[in-house]
């Protein structure tokens, strides 16, 4: 199971489609995290310059009030309203005067306040509930000594709002995703469309319909160069293509008459019956049919070779004198039942491929000892 999943391949459209939507899906994801801390730290903000305008309202109301039951007083009246948030005030000796209603005494959190300091932020964890709390000292008017007041903001609707805002964004997130998945499969494939189109005019070429090309000035320039060097191969076979159907005609072309000529003097010796000599004669006429049948096919392998550039003579220096006389001496025995005299004349030398020298003077004394009147003469 494990050696089919690996051995499994993405398209290539497949693989954009993964790739475009596994980022949309990191940069939607990033965005939506974003979002959510930097409306926490609003929230948290809010909750703070919420605290300190208590805070100066509740100085102010201490500055301003004759007695600890005025201030006792004043500061109901002034927090009664105010169901999220919680108060308490301590005089130096401990003793509370004032307290809000709901007011706890976890409320006054495990940051005192230490020398030197006015005030002191915190986060407080009571149950389920979360409170932003805030600790400082007040100087009355009525006496000298200061006062510690305990201010806690109720965070629940806050949490609430940013739990609702959760969930929106992971339904949004999954939504985003499968649209960002659903388009980047349709520019995939819109994008893809010249390499299909190059495709399909591929499948169309075949050994009747060489011609077909593929479109360079319609397709991408990133993909130019391909369809550039695809014609260019398309070039090269259809000549090679070619060059094989001229030479499989021209093959058969020179091998029709020789096996025409070889099939007919055996359909003849067949037809009667005839002495030995009679099929000496035959049989010797075949073998050198046969020899020019050879001697052909190897002519035209060489000819196709030196045309596709395989197999290239090799070049030497040889007398041209020396090579004939013996072709000459190769033939002696046909030219004699024929009293045919033959002789070589001038000397020189050759730089080029010996064999194919041989092979060339080996044709034309075949040529000519064939055609030539007895008694004749073949001059080289």
């Amino acid at each position: 199971m494990r050696s089919r999943a690996c051995s499994v391949k993405l398209s290539l459209t497949q693989r954009l489609t993964l790739f475009f939507t596994v980022v949309a899906a990191m940069v939607v994801l990033g965005l939506g995290g974003l979002f959510l801390v930097e409306t926490g730290r609003h929230f948290v903000e809010l909750d703070r310059m919420a605290l300190q305008d208590k805070q100066h309202l509740i100085e102010e109301i201490l500055r301003n009030a004759s007695s600890a039951d005025d201030a006792r007083r004043r500061l109901g009246e002034a927090l009664s309203y105010h169901h999220d948030l919680y108060a308490q005030v301590q005089d130096g000796q401990g003793a509370v005067v004032f307290q809000s209603r709901g007011f706890i005494p976890t409320m006054r959190g495990d940051k005192p306040l230490r020398a030197g300091e006015n005030k002191v932020f915190g986060v407080l964890r009571h149950g389920d509930a979360r409170f932003h709390t805030l600790v400082f000292r007040a100087y009355p008017a009525y006496s000298s000594t200061p006062l510690m007041v305990w201010i806690a903001a109720d965070t629940d609707h806050h949490m609430q709002f940013l739990d609702g805002l959760r969930r929106s964004l992971v339904l949004y997130v999954l939504v985003a995703i499968a649209i960002c998945g659903l388009l980047s499969w349709l520019a995939a494939r819109q994008g893809l469309a010249p390499l299909r189109d190059m495709k399909s005019r591929a499948a169309k070429v075949t050994g009747q319909k060489l011609g077909e090309r593929m479109p360079v000035q319609v397709v991408p320039v990133e993909m130019a160069d391909l369809a550039q060097e695809l014609n260019r191969m398309l070039d090269r076979l259809q000549e090679d293509f070619q060059r094989l159907t001229d030479f499989a005609s021209d093959l058969a072309h020179e091998l029709r008459t020789p096996i025409s000529n070889l099939l007919t003097q055996t359909q003849v010796a067949l037809a009667t019956k005839r002495d030995a000599a009679t099929y000496r004669d035959i049989l010797a006429s075949n073998a050198e049919e046969f020899q020019r049948l050879a001697r052909m096919v190897s002519d035209m392998l060489f000819l196709a070779k030196t045309e596709r550039g395989v197999d290239l003579p090799h070049k030497e220096r040889f007398s041209a004198h020396q090579d004939a006389l013996a072709l000459l001496d190769f033939y002696e025995a046909v030219a004699e039942e024929k009293h045919i005299r033959l002789r070589v004349e001038g000397a020189g030398e050759i730089e080029g491929d010996r064999l194919m020298f041989r092979r060339a003077v080996s044709n034309l004394l075949s040529n000519a000892l064939r055609y030539t009147p007895e008694a004749g003469d073949i001059t080289i």
